[in-house]
């Protein structure tokens, strides 16, 4: 199946290829998000988040041609059947625009209009800026930082537009690059991930909004016109409680007069958990977990981390899982965790919704850090644990109070044993974190396995901070993955987590739900359904998988989000895939759960079965659609 996302390919070469106003036109509506993302991922990332977003549009909106006559199109180049002389043109305008805001102004010239603010479109009292992804984005982000402009949109161009060398170098030459050959070579360097150029990280069509201060912008305007009532305003807020601005550290400003807001950051206010109660509630969630580390009575501490909750300052990175909002505490919350991790000054707090972990260097408070991660509704498993740090490739627990044991079990290895975790405090020893892993190269996925009083069961990090739980069996009936014949069978599929990587996932379940011999007698083949539930009720993640025999890995033969299949409100599934024979042959092989009583493919290949699995000789590259009924009458789709 061919990606909607995949970006058009250039124009077909002809003697004189131009392009119309409408023309263009229609290809700036049709592939606007794509053009956005291209300016947004080549601007220098210098300009901050905000305004990249809004120059991004801007340069794309100004993207069409004057006039309304025909306009040349850049240089000829490879042909191609989806071709699009209006978006090539298009890309050319924005790209040379991206790379012109990255040059430096000069005393004795005027500066190009993409050098300047962007007068349109202006969003007045929000800041505005994509969705936060997870490790790997980030580390992409500071990486793509660090490229010249040429360079980073040489390997922007490659990932997003699949440009051979050969048409990026008329490209770039044709946006005004001097020296195409240094920008190819430096652009080489970074290692090629490009498939996570498509995350919401870097979609500035998808975003999340802010306020900015309003009330600082009114009394700035007040000041402009009484400088003695400015001065006044001043005085009035070095009085405010908390001792003015200065211990909110990384926090934005306040005007605000609230004494309920007040309250809600008052660190004598937070709620704290005695260490004992646990044992004696009806409840096992984070809202027993009692107050621990060595920072707890710090005051200045927990003052900055809940001043940066409430008024987050703009260099505060601030990141949320999807579905968990992100302002301030509505009344003071409850105190989990104040001490330090590693390198750095940690504090979690809980609001009965949230968790939020605030994190800033043990040498001040430039470069703190706020993460929110929805927790509402957690059992006593779910509550098991939460991240504390991430540095140098591994991971930090903060074990709840009725863990009695910690250890580390890599899912690859299912006969391995586990290694067991040093807990001092309610702090885990470090353990390797997968969330670290680079695509291709999975060897190894490390997964957190603790023990309590009611069982042993495990938790994987997946670039949040609540680990998601790892469960087997029919949905309805999914039990913790323990025991050796549950960990063989999730460890084929234990690579494919990363795809669950920060969705908000509460728990992943593998589920075999078929096994279909094979056509040409080699053996018998595997059908695995993982199905990732969120935090939030929506945007689960479906996989079906398929292992042939003497095979490590399973491959994903299907997969769809925001379905209701393999889960304990429809627990059926049906999916195919190309299978070739060692003799040569292809065939669509397909299998559904046991109560399908029949399997149509129709398409590229056509065949029927009367059960639940279905073998039709097939040609390569052949595509299907797959319809099953069930034993009650039901008819339902297959998985693309």
């Amino acid at each position: 199946m061919q990606s909607q996302d995949v970006a058009p390919r250039p124009a077909p070469a002809s003697a004189d290829p131009v392009v119309d106003v409408e023309r263009a036109e229609a290809a700036l509506v049709e592939h606007y998000p794509r053009l956005v993302r291209l300016a947004y991922l080549v601007l220098p990332p210098s300009l901050g988040r905000n305004r990249r977003v809004l120059t991004a549009h801007s340069l794309t909106q100004r993207a069409l041609p004057r006039g309304r006559a025909a306009t040349p199109v850049i240089p000829a180049q490879s042909t191609g059947r989806d071709g699009d002389p209006g978006y090539a043109f298009l890309r050319l305008r924005i790209l040379r625009a991206a790379l012109e805001a990255g040059l430096p102004l000069r005393r004795l010239a005027w500066p190009k209009r993409s050098q300047l603010p962007p007068l349109l479109p202006q969003v007045w009292g929000l800041r505005l800026f994509p969705r936060s992804g997870g490790a790997d984005e980030l580390a992409l982000d500071q990486r793509l930082s660090a490229l010249s402009g040429p360079a980073r949109a040489a390997y922007v161009l490659r990932g997003l537009d699949k440009l051979p060398d050969g048409d990026l170098r008329e490209v770039l030459t044709a946006a005004g690059v001097e020296d195409v050959d240094d920008a190819l070579e430096e652009a080489d360097t970074l290692a090629e991930q490009y498939a996570l150029l498509d995350s919401p990280e870097f979609d500035p069509c998808s975003l999340q909004a802010r306020p900015t201060d309003l009330m600082r912008r009114r009394q700035h305007a007040k000041a402009a016109l009484a400088a003695g009532a400015a001065l006044l305003v001043c005085g009035a807020l070095l009085g405010l409680p908390g001792d003015g601005w200065g211990p909110d550290g990384a926090a934005a400003p306040s005007y605000a007069q609230n004494p309920a807001a007040e309250a809600a950051l008052d660190p004598a206010q937070l709620t704290r958990v005695p260490p004992l109660a646990w044992q004696s509630s009806a409840r096992t969630d984070f809202s027993v977990w009692p107050a621990r580390g060595d920072l707890t009575d710090d005051s200045a501490l927990l003052r900055r981390a809940l001043a940066v909750w409430a008024r987050p300052g703009e260099t505060v990175a601030v990141s949320a899982t999807p579905g968990t909002p992100s302002g301030g505490p509505a009344g003071a919350p409850q105190l989990l965790y104040a001490g330090t991790v590693d390198t750095a000054r940690v504090v979690l707090l809980y609001d009965g919704l949230r968790i939020a972990r605030y994190a800033e260097p043990t040498d001040g408070t430039a470069g703190a850090a706020l993460d929110f991660s929805r927790v509402d509704g957690a059992t006593r498993a779910e509550a098991s644990a939460v991240v504390l740090s991430r540095a140098d490739g591994n991971v930090r627990y903060l074990m709840a109070p009725w863990v009695k044991k910690a250890a580390e079990r890599d899912l690859l290895k299912p006969r391995a044993g586990a290694m067991d975790l040093t807990v001092s405090g309610g702090v885990t020893s470090p353990l390797a974190s997968p969330v670290t892993q680079q695509t291709g190269t999975c060897t190894s996925w490390n997964v957190l396995q603790v023990t309590d009083s009611t069982g042993t069961r495990l938790l994987t990090d997946l670039a949040e901070l609540v680990p998601a739980r790892l469960t087997a069996g029919r949905p309805g009936a999914a039990k913790d993955v323990t025991g050796v014949a549950a960990l063989t069978r999730w460890a084929p599929y234990s690579c494919w987590l990363g795809a669950m990587r920060s969705a908000g996932v509460r728990t992943v379940n593998a589920w075999a739900y078929a096994r279909q011999p094979l056509p040409d007698g080699s053996g018998s083949a595997d059908w695995m359904c993982t199905r990732a539930e969120t935090w939030r009720g929506g945007g689960e993640r479906v996989l079906a998988q398929f292992r042939a025999p003497g095979t490590a890995r399973a491959a994903v033969a299907a997969k769809a989000q925001n379905v209701s299949a393999c889960g304990a409100r429809d627990p059926h599934v049906l999916a195919g895939v190309l299978w070739k024979a060692k003799a040569g042959g292809w065939y669509l092989l397909a299998a559904g759960t046991r109560d399908t009583e029949s399997i149509r493919a129709t398409g590229g290949v056509r065949g029927t079965s009367r059960g639940s699995l279905l073998t039709v000789r097939a040609e390569q590259g052949a595509r299907a659609e797959l319809k099953g009924t069930l034993e009650s009458g039901r008819s339902i789709d297959g998985l693309q």
